[in-house]
């Protein structure tokens, strides 16, 4: 198919002239043969590298859904990614070795490789400039977004191969001769931008630009007919093929795991459209961080990925067309097609992105969305490169020495992004999220009932429970997902062993206008708390807190178990079976804080103090009889002791609370001085210490004060050790 690109869009009668002005090569007498054989090398290059960084384990955000999906041949969330599916599921079973994670990681890796493939091939294709070709498909394969996302698994490598593609088939659509080979380069770019719309939404903003090109370059020709239109609105359909996977999945019943009612045409199109999230949304809910710090951002984050350089030639591309213009020559409308791609692109995305990127996980997230106009981006600062060059040689006429030059100048800006961006990209070591799902799974009681909630601990647990067998006893149950009418009516049959009091929960019982009996987190409780270990992870819905005063939760690491109200409870006991249960070694704040292993290291560490927090908090009840709350303050205080001497670097928080304890624990009868000397110094140090790194909190303030009023009592404390030193003399 590469071959047939290339040949397709070969003109051996003449070439626009801006070709011939982009660079002294003739475009018509470039070796196609050559073209590909270079290709082919940039795919193998690029491949070698991103495999030796390549994660082998499960990695963050949408991995371990997609994984499962695939795994399962179930439905992905909307609008369901059937092509990614499905190609995933084909290299699940078709590659014998690996896990299911190292198999679709390896394959997302060979997407991303061919998209820089495909992207050298266009540059070249449209310079005839091999260097420019290089310099445009580095500097996105080693940008560190487009890296960072080639070595795990997600939708985006994809679809950066289904824009370099296209680009591909625009650039050979614009140099064609014959409108025979124009018709079948446009059914092409309809066909697979058919197919790349079963992949990634996003994949509709060139679109809008691309499709209305194409046409008015078919219709200025006078070449375009109904007979054509018909063509490609069937190569269109033709591409959007894989949505029949959708409802023939949902038919079958057979996935253990899968989103949507897509058996339906409603549910279909509720499941394309994006309606459970907002069609035109990035997220359910939200009101995102507002247009222009969303575009300054991604001009910032563009700089730094093409270093700038990229950029100004992008803007040199721009300015080189200018003249030509002027003069009225017979310009290549290309350049100003990317960049109309890209300012649309932009502007929309950066209008309906509902994330607050001042969150840096959401940044993580949001960010992903910017590899479709860095790619076009680092086309354009192809062609420039090739632009500038001819041009400089027109001015110096010491073409050979600009060669030389220019080829360095390529040869330094991918070196160096390969030195910046090899460490913070190299995922072969990475096992954090694998790690964080594996200790959950494994530390839950035998037969558990698991009400999962977010991505991190749902994705996670739902690849190893369904994908690698970890833990056949327990069950999983989505928070989010049961409050779906699909939910049940597609999955219970799998869920087996747990009780559903109706079709969906919602807080406010009854029955609904579709018929559907709805439940409450209560009602759901009572049906099953008696029959096996009910555990919350991590936390529950905000929006139904019927269970309240029914039922009380006690920490299980990441996770809360939860009993009916009342049941007795054994705090020597419980801090046995659910202190240590977890096997955690990763230092606090050891991960960039806009990928989910910080989210995944940062839940671990917050598990090691629920105990010492719950304890506390119990501790506080004032209903509890006096000797019962101190005695849970001493061992809130043994806890939050035995944590903070291990010498780590641990959350300010954590030293706040420990200082609070302290506090507490001076009001206990019968404390020696010496006992009081240092709850007293304790106190005062930790409150020190979270002062010095919370400035901005609202009570460091009253903590100053508390130090102070500390202080005085410390300082009372040693006169008094002093005097009863002296009364008691020098002993003999």
């Amino acid at each position: 198919m590469f071959w047939t690109f290339m040949t397709m869009g070969k003109d051996r009668r003449q070439q626009p002239e801006v070709e011939a002005s982009l660079d002294q090569t003739d475009v018509s007498a470039v070796d196609v043969s050559g073209i590909l054989g270079s290709s082919l090398t940039v795919l193998a290059a690029v491949l070698a590298v991103y495999i030796s960084t390549l994660q082998c384990t499960l990695s963050g955000g949408d991995a371990g859904e997609l994984i499962t999906a695939a795994y399962e041949l179930g439905v992905a969330h909307p609008p369901g990614y059937p092509l990614f599916t499905l190609i995933a599921s084909a290299v699940l079973h078709c590659i014998p070795w690996g896990t299911p994670a190292y198999r679709v990681n390896l394959l997302n890796a060979t997407l991303a490789a061919a998209a820089a493939a495909t992207l050298y091939a266009a540059v070249h294709r449209a310079t005839g400039s091999p260097t420019a070709a290089i310099y445009g498909a580095g500097v996105f394969a080693f940008s560190r977004l487009t890296w960072q996302w080639a070595v795990s698994t997600d939708v985006f490598s994809l679809n950066n191969l289904f824009g370099s593609l296209l680009l591909l088939l625009s650039v050979c659509f614009e140099q064609a001769a014959e409108i025979q080979i124009r018709v079948k380069l446009a059914c092409l770019v309809a066909f697979c931008s058919g197919l790349s719309l079963c992949n990634q939404h996003t994949m509709v903003l060139g679109l809008a630009c691309q499709a209305p090109w194409l046409l008015y370059q078919l219709y200025r020709r006078k070449e375009l007919s109904w007979r054509i239109m018909v063509q490609l609105g069937a190569c269109l359909a033709l591409g959007l093929l894989p949505y029949t996977y959708l409802p023939l999945s949902s038919w079958s019943g057979r996935a253990r795991w899968s989103w949507g009612d897509t058996g339906s045409v409603r549910g279909l199109l509720m499941h394309v459209l994006r309606q459970e999230y907002g069609t035109f949304s990035l997220a359910k809910g939200g009101s995102g961080s507002g247009m222009l710090t969303s575009l300054r951002a991604q001009l910032f984050h563009t700089c730094g990925e093409l270093q700038g350089i990229g950029l100004m030639l992008a803007l040199v591309l721009c300015l080189s067309l200018l003249p030509q213009r002027r003069s009225r020559q017979h310009a290549s409308e290309l350049p100003l097609l990317l960049l109309l791609m890209i300012l649309l692109y932009s502007l929309f995305f950066a209008w309906r992105a509902n994330l607050d990127i001042s969150n840096p996980l959401f940044l993580g997230v949001v960010e992903r969305f910017w590899l479709q106009p860095l790619l076009l981006l680092s086309a354009m600062a192809g062609i420039g490169l090739s632009a500038l060059h001819i041009q400089l040689s027109s001015w110096l006429g010491r073409p050979g020495l600009l060669k030389t030059v220019k080829w360095l100048l390529v040869a330094t800006c991918i070196l160096w992004q390969l030195k910046y961006n090899y460490k913070s990209c190299n995922r072969s070591q990475d096992t954090v999220v694998e790690e964080f799902g594996t200790n959950i799974l494994l530390s839950l009681p035998k037969a558990a009932l698991v009400l999962t909630r977010g991505d991190l601990p749902g994705n996670a647990l739902r690849y190893l429970h369904y994908c690698r067998g970890l833990r056949p006893d327990v069950t999983l149950v989505d928070q989010e997902m049961m409050t779906y009418s699909w939910y049940l009516p597609s999955l219970q049959h799998h869920l087996h062993g747990v009780h559903f009091p109706g079709s969906r929960w919602h807080p406010a019982e009854g029955r609904l206008r579709d018929g559907s009996v709805t439940f409450s987190l209560r009602t759901f409780l009572d049906q099953n708390v008696g029959h096996r270990p009910i555990l919350a992870c991590i936390g529950l819905n905000e929006g139904d807190m019927s269970w309240r005063g029914v039922y009380e939760r006690r920490p299980w690491g990441v996770c809360e178990r939860l009993f009916p109200a009342g049941t007795p409870f054994h705090p020597e006991s419980w801090i046995e079976v659910s202190q240590e249960l977890y096997n955690w070694s990763y230092p606090h704040q050891g991960f960039e804080p806009t990928s989910w292993e910080a989210v995944a290291n940062e839940e671990m560490w917050q598990a090691r103090m629920k105990n010492a927090f719950f304890l506390y908090e119990l501790a506080e009840d004032q209903r509890q009889p006096v000797v019962t709350r101190h005695h849970l303050y001493k061992l809130s205080y043994q806890l939050y002791w035995r944590i903070l001497s291990t010498g780590e670097v641990h959350p300010p928080n954590w030293h706040k609370n420990y200082a609070l304890v302290c506090h507490k624990r001076l009001q206990e009868p019968g404390l020696s001085l010496s006992e009081s000397a240092l709850l007293l110094t304790d106190a005062i140090a930790h409150f020190t210490h979270y002062a010095e790194k919370e400035p901005m909190d609202h009570d460091v303030p009253m903590i100053r004060l508390t130090i102070q009023h500390l202080r005085r009592e410390l300082h009372k404390l040693h006169s008094v050790q002093a005097q009863n030193t002296e009364r008691l003399g020098p002993r003999v």
